[in-house]
Parts: C-alpha cells; sequence; structure tokens
C-alpha cells in the first residue's frame, strides 16, 4: 500500500538580530535596438535644423575691396576781394574780410653814444665894499681867487655898492651876491664854501677891502666821458620796440580771426602810426624814452570756400560716365580725406583790397561702388565663384572674401547678411 505522502513546511532561516537579508540585484530588460535607432534620427535632424538655422539667420560675408585710385594734382590761379560777399567758382574769386588791431606801449632803452664832457663848476659869492662909501665897478670875467687857489670869474659886470657908516663912525661894508664861473673845467673846482679875492686889485689898499665869501658849495665841475644819444641808438630802439608790438599785433589778429578763416602772413599790412623818443639824437643821457604805436589789418578769406572750389573744379575734370543701373561701378569719388590745399602767395594791392594767390590743389579720387547691383549678382554664390566675378573688375586692385561660420562656403542669400568695404588706404 502506497506510503502517505508528507508535507513538510519549510522555513527560511531567520537572520541574526541586526542583520539584514541579502538582496539579490534586479535584471535589466533588454535594450530595444529600433527605439535606439529612433533616437539617433532624432539627435541628427535636430543638428540639421541648427545647421540650416545657423547658415540662413548666422552666417555672414564681408567683401574687403581695395579699388584702383588715382592722384591728381592742379594748379589755378585765385583772387580774393573784400568786395564781394558770395564765391563765384566761375571766375575763381573769393569773398576777403578785413580784421584789424591797434598797439601802444612805451620802453625805456639804454645809451650807447660817447662823448667828452667839459663842464666848470659854478656858484655864488657874496662880494664885499668896505673900501669906502662909493660903489665900485667890476667887469664881466673878473677873476676871484679861492683860499685853495681855484680861479673863478664873474659871470656878467656888477656894481658893489659903497658902504655905509654907522652912528659911531664906522663904516659898514657894501653888500652884493654875484655868480661866478670856475675858469677851467673839472672836478677838483667843485669846493665848499671859501673865501675869495681880487687879483686885480693886488698891490692896492682895495685889495684888502673888496673881497668875497661862499656860503655853499661850488657845484658842476666835470670833465671826462658822458652817454650820449646816437640815431644808432633810436633806430636800435625804434626797430626793437615796432618788432614787439607787431608780433603782439599778429598774435591778437590770430586770436580775433574765427577758426574758419586763413591768415595768411604776406596779406598782414603793417604800419608805425607813431613813434616818440623822450629825447633827440645827440642828447647827453644815461637812458632815454620811446613811446610807439602800430596798427595792423589782414585780408582773410574762409578755407571751406577754396575747399568747396577744389571739389567742384575736380569733379569737373573727371570724366563722368552713364552707367548701367546693374553696374558694379558708379562714377569716380574724391576721397575727402586726401583733399589739400596749398596757398602760394602772388600780390596784394591794399587800395582795391584784393589779393592775387596760386591755389595748388591735390586729391586722390576713386570708382565707388554700388553696393545694391554688386549684392544682389553675389548673393548665393559660391567662395569661387564670388572671386572669380570680382578678379574680373578692372576697377579692383586688391580683394579679400570672408564667411563665417568657417564652414560656410557660399554668399548668403539675403544681402543684408553681406557687408561690403572699400578700403583707400
Amino acid at each position: 500500500m502506497p506510503m502517505p505522502e508528507k508535507f513538510f513546511d519549510i522555513l527560511p532561516p531567520q537572520p541574526s538580530k541586526g542583520l539584514e537579508p541579502k538582496r539579490l540585484p534586479k535584471r535589466l530588460p533588454k535594450e530595444n535596438p529600433s527605439r535606439r535607432k529612433i533616437g539617433l534620427i532624432l539627435i541628427f535632424g535636430i543638428l540639421i535644423i541648427i545647421g540650416v538655422i545657423i547658415y540662413f539667420s548666422l552666417s555672414r560675408a564681408k567683401i574687403e575691396i581695395w579699388p584702383e585710385t588715382q592722384i591728381l594734382n592742379f594748379k589755378e590761379k585765385i583772387e580774393i576781394n573784400t568786395q564781394k560777399k558770395q564765391p563765384d567758382f566761375s571766375v575763381k574769386i573769393f569773398p576777403g574780410k578785413i580784421f584789424e588791431t591797434e598797439l601802444e606801449t612805451s620802453q625805456e632803452f639804454l645809451s650807447t653814444g660817447k662823448i667828452l664832457k667839459t663842464e666848470k663848476a659854478h656858484g655864488k659869492i657874496q662880494l664885499y665894499n668896505a673900501y669906502s662909501d662909493s660903489s665900485q665897478t667890476l667887469i664881466a670875467n673878473t677873476r676871484f681867487i679861492s683860499a685853495e687857489g681855484k680861479l673863478f670869474r664873474s659871470v656878467e659886470k656888477v656894481t658893489i655898492p659903497g658902504g655905509k657908516y654907522d652912528a659911531k663912525g664906522k663904516l659898514v661894508p657894501g653888500v652884493l651876491d654875484i655868480e661866478v664861473v670856475a675858469a677851467e673845467a673839472g672836478e677838483e673846482y667843485n669846493i665848499g664854501p671859501s673865501t675869495f679875492s681880487i687879483p686885480g686889485f693886488a698891490g692896492t689898499s682895495k685889495y684888502t677891502a673888496f673881497y668875497g665869501k661862499s656860503f655853499g658849495p661850488m657845484t658842476g665841475g666835470f670833465k671826462g666821458e658822458a652817454l650820449q644819444v646816437t640815431q644808432a641808438d633810436l633806430d636800435g630802439a625804434k626797430n626793437a620796440l615796432t618788432k614787439k608790438l607787431f608780433e603782439e599785433g599778429i598774435t591778437a589778429l590770430k586770436n580775433k580771426i574765427p577758426s574758419d578763416f586763413v591768415l595768411l602772413d604776406e596779406a598782414i599790412n603793417q604800419e608805425i602810426t607813431e613813434l616818440i623818443p623822450s629825447v633827440q639824437v645827440g642828447a647827453e643821457a644815461q637812458v632815454f624814452n620811446l613811446r610807439a604805436k602800430v596798427r595792423l589789418k589782414v585780408i582773410s578769406f574762409k578755407e571751406s570756400d577754396l575747399e568747396n572750389f577744389a571739389k567742384g573744379f575736380i569733379v569737373t575734370q573727371v570724366p563722368q560716365e552713364t552707367l548701367p543701373e546693374d553696374s558694379f561701378w558708379l562714377n569716380k569719388k574724391i576721397q575727402d580725406e586726401s583733399l589739400k590745399l596749398d596757398y602760394e602767395f602772388s600780390s596784394i594791392d591794399w587800395q582795391t583790397e584784393k589779393i592775387i594767390l596760386n591755389l595748388a590743389i591735390t586729391a586722390k579720387i576713386y570708382p565707388d561702388i554700388n553696393e545694391a547691383a554688386l549684392k544682389k549678382a553675389l548673393s548665393g554664390k559660391s567662395l569661387k565663384e564670388t572671386q572669380l566675378i570680382l578678379a574680373g573688375q578692372p576697377q579692383i586692385k586688391k580683394l579679400d572674401v570672408k564667411l563665417w561660420p568657417f564652414w560656410v562656403q557660399n554668399i548668403p542669400q539675403r544681402e543684408e547678411k553681406i557687408e561690403i568695404k572699400l578700403i583707400l588706404d
């Protein structure tokens, strides 16, 4: 007989207290190949879209063109006329304007001339008549000898009044002040107060009764070199002072004239209106003063008038062509920065207030580019096509085409993405 089936409950062992049961890792599901392929296609598509966006929205082209240039030189004779108010380009006459200034000053100068100077000392003496109550006449040039032995002479004929007796019968001498001059020049005659005798009375009783006294020094005696004003001194002072005034006057004119006006040194009229020396030639003086006044005026003109004339004149000298609308080029233009004017003074007439100038004009001209036509012709072209198109233009001396980003090989379709730059230097 069959044995009965036995069932046993098998219980897993209980983990020890504090120990976690060990977990088996889960198995990852197998990757679906079709899903991976779809993902790569999506990424590739996104990159293509981004590339297209970059190409059409961020692509740029910069075309730098060095055109053939030409330097033109012209010389024209022009007239500046103060009677004109507006320029007349047809006859090459331009308005001028007069500016004036006036200055004056004075200055002290040293004399350089030398002369031999001799001066006689002079002064006063008081004569006494203690001889009698009768007057005594002395002729001019009467000699008087001082106590120091210096000889002086009277300047003019004089009469010494007689003395007067006082109540006691004593004679009070008559007195007279007279001018005397030393017999010779020199400082040795500049003596102090002294007594004087009259040698003409020597040997007579009058010699001691007529005498003189000085109560102040004799002065003015001199013998030696002295400074004198010469013609060369006055001429040198005139030249130095007027030169200084004229230089200051030119500075004053430059400050007065507006910045857009031209001041030519040859167009300045300088005039001395006043010249007054304090002494004349030959005067003895160590220093002298000179006062001077000058007037300056200039005929000036606007440089902009000449620039406008030069630009218009150059245009008339350059042949202008009738070009088709799709031409890459326009008529030739002047590079403004290259325009140079040189004024050479020829003549001036202050009566009619006119200046004649030789005007030298120099400028660089270049063929201007028709950007609209050129962009239209180049849009969408490859780099090679662009270079071939532009290389065939005789107006181009040098060319540089730059595309961005680096992988772009065609000029953008949109014309606003194309930059064309003319380089003239």
